[in-house]
């Protein structure tokens, strides 16, 4: 089922949102309110959640309290990776937390950590024992960031690439299995922490992994995770029978949809880190979505997962 929906991916980070299009983040912020009320008139009951911001930044919390967003959403979001990306360490994690408990009262939800394996796979093993022994306990939801590496005829969504230089091809390396499926150490790891501990799998346009990323994340005893369904990829052709195909074989979990992604054809530029010309063509995609996927249960009528869109 889904539990809860997420607007947008990392909106302060450059690699998700154009901060040269939208320098005060007010497009943004007008977005997600029509967003929010979008998903809320849907199904009042599903959790509204401000997409994970990267950094994680008091300062854009405050401003998105000042445009009014957070009097729309049910939690906050944030990533981290302090062993990879970040520039601070991985024991900061309480006080990153704490720094933005200072500006919100809403429930802060850790919805994307991890620890690559780009150095030695040893390193992850030892960062998700000392991520679990900082954050279980002290967030709602915790999702490890990821079950699978990201395959390298891939690209990974980042705005420069390879350019970043190793700070691209870190993306490559963030899963507890390898590229072939193989377990990495850190799997045995991962063990001890779930059902507490949920993961991301992001799942490209009909990903061949899918199958086998649910049946892994039973064994895993994983009953959390996140994933997305993008608004660029619903232009494709068989789009929909794509997202029901996912969002069926994802049924058995609690799931947080991250809704993102301007199609190029719907951007102040062609790229999808634009604001949408029309925000509320976004909000109506999130409502679709929620209308399909996680209709308002009632008595007299229970919806199968498969609702047709109006």
């Amino acid at each position: 089922m889904i539990e809860a929906a997420m607007i947008w991916n990392e909106p302060n980070n450059k690699s998700h949102w154009d901060p040269e299009l939208d320098p005060d983040w007010s497009r943004f912020a007008r977005m997600a309110v029509l967003s929010a009320d979008a998903i809320a008139s849907e199904n009042p009951a599903l959790t509204k959640v401000l997409g994970g911001i990267s950094p994680i930044d008091p300062g854009f919390i405050t401003r998105m309290k000042e445009y009014g967003v957070l009097d729309h959403v049910d939690a906050v979001a944030v990533h981290g990776f302090p062993l990879d990306w970040n520039l601070w360490q991985i024991q900061e994690w309480p006080q990153k937390i704490g720094e933005i408990a200072t500006v919100t009262n809403l429930p802060i939800w850790v919805s994307e950590v991890g620890v690559s394996t780009f150095g030695a796979e040893e390193i992850q093993v030892w960062g998700l024992k000392r991520t679990a022994e900082l954050l279980l306990g002290n967030a709602p939801r915790i999702q490890w960031y990821s079950l699978y590496d990201l395959p390298r005829e891939w690209e990974a969504t980042t705005r420069h690439r390879e350019a970043e230089g190793s700070s691209y091809y870190r993306h490559f390396h963030m899963g507890l299995l390898r590229q072939d499926g193989t377990p990495k150490p850190a799997l045995e790891e991962f063990l001890r922490y779930t059902p507490a501990m949920g993961l991301v799998q992001w799942f490209h346009f009909e990903d061949p992994r899918l199958d086998d990323a649910v049946a892994w994340m039973k064994r895993l005893g994983v009953t959390n995770m996140r994933t997305g369904l993008s608004w660029a990829d619903s232009f494709r052709p068989n789009a929909l029978d794509w997202f029901d195909r996912q969002m069926e074989a994802l049924a058995d979990f609690d799931v947080t949809v991250t809704f993102c992604f301007t199609p190029e054809h719907r951007g102040m530029m062609p790229h999808h880190t634009s604001p949408p010309l029309v925000p509320e063509e976004f909000a109506e995609f999130c409502a679709t979505m929620v209308r399909r996927y996680a209709p308002v249960m009632t008595s007299a009528s229970r919806p199968t997962q498969r609702a047709s869109a109006a």
